[in-house]
């Protein structure tokens, strides 16, 4: 069975909240590339996280949790530090997050830790998020990145309150342009593209993106859909694919199901041939995504197949 090796953090979102007039933080377990392998698991994929995690009693909640999920564990190194924390405030349905924890325990995995035989023998290999902004990750997911022959798919999740002046953000365009230069697919939002280019609007990011040597470019516009461009070209390579109508609850981990969705359906079809195959994929990651919007939570939030169905009926 065809599996996506996914890298990346791993930690603890403490969502805000209000009982009886007070404000409160619910415990939830997050982190986007976590997110990533329980959706992909949870849509009936297979999926092995490659990560750190702490050995306190939350480190050894999220692996619990991964374990129930189904996602293997193989991959995991295991650190000696406190579990980072996420603390997340809301406008509106939309999360904001401030990361608490020195060094941070998502960000310790080095490339002596990965199993060559488990990279080369991936259909997917997924990275991005902010464990890149650290070492010894960063090494760690260039080496995993060099691996030939799984289709690679990536996510730079910006998160700018990481990134204190205009030299940081220069950074992290150089770092993240680097995979965007080999990637197949590139999946980042609206506020990931102001961020790293100026503007939220999709097309000048994706055109820059593809120019690099990417295959393929989906920038999510939250309500709106998502913008999806590829390497054919022309007016046939690019189309806004639009997202169902929801009440939205929580917002958290929505981006993080697109690209599960879009990585089961490469595990499944493998890569698309055409424009029209991407916008269907894309299409489809929409309705997983709007799923997880109606309910609280990130990785508890991802649908499985059934409620994917009894929601939405049967999904091309």
């Amino acid at each position: 069975m065809a599996y996506a090796v996914v890298l990346g953090e791993a930690l603890i979102d403490l969502l805000e909240a209000e009982v009886a007039g007070i404000p409160v933080y619910r415990q939830a377990i997050g982190g986007a590339p976590l997110n990533v392998a329980v959706g992909v698991a949870r849509l009936g994929g297979s999926a092995e996280y490659l990560g750190s995690l702490g050995t306190d009693v939350l480190g050894e909640r999220i692996a619990a949790f991964l374990a129930e999920a189904g996602v293997g564990c193989a991959g995991v190194r295991r650190v000696g530090v406190p579990t980072t924390l996420a603390v997340t405030t809301f406008e509106g349905a939309e999360p904001t997050f401030t990361f608490y924890g020195e060094p941070p325990s998502y960000a310790l995995l080095e490339p002596g830790d990965l199993d060559p035989a488990v990279l080369a023998g991936a259909g997917v290999l997924y990275t991005g998020s902010i464990c890149l902004l650290r070492e010894p990750f960063r090494s760690a997911a260039r080496a995993a990145w060099a691996t030939e022959g799984p289709i690679r798919v990536f996510d730079p999740n910006v998160r700018p309150k990481l990134l204190p002046d205009a030299a940081a953000v220069d950074a992290l365009r150089d770092l993240v342009e680097e995979f965007f230069a080999t990637a197949d697919l590139v999946k980042l939002s609206a506020a990931d593209a102001e961020t790293l280019y100026g503007s939220p609007d999709p097309a000048p990011a994706a055109e820059r993106i593809l120019a690099l040597g990417a295959g393929a470019v989906v920038v999510t516009l939250g309500a709106d859909g998502a913008y999806v461009a590829t390497s054919s070209g022309a007016s046939s390579g690019t189309a806004t694919v639009p997202a169902p109508s929801v009440s939205a609850v929580d917002a958290t981990g929505a981006g993080d199901s697109v690209m599960a969705a879009l990585v089961h359906r490469l595990l499944t079809e493998g890569r698309p041939a055409d424009p029209a195959t991407w916008h269907r994929h894309v299409a489809f990651a929409l309705s997983v995504a709007a799923l997880v919007c109606e309910h609280p939570g990130g990785a508890t939030a991802m649908p499985t197949t059934t409620e994917l169905t009894a929601r939405w009926g049967t999904l091309a």
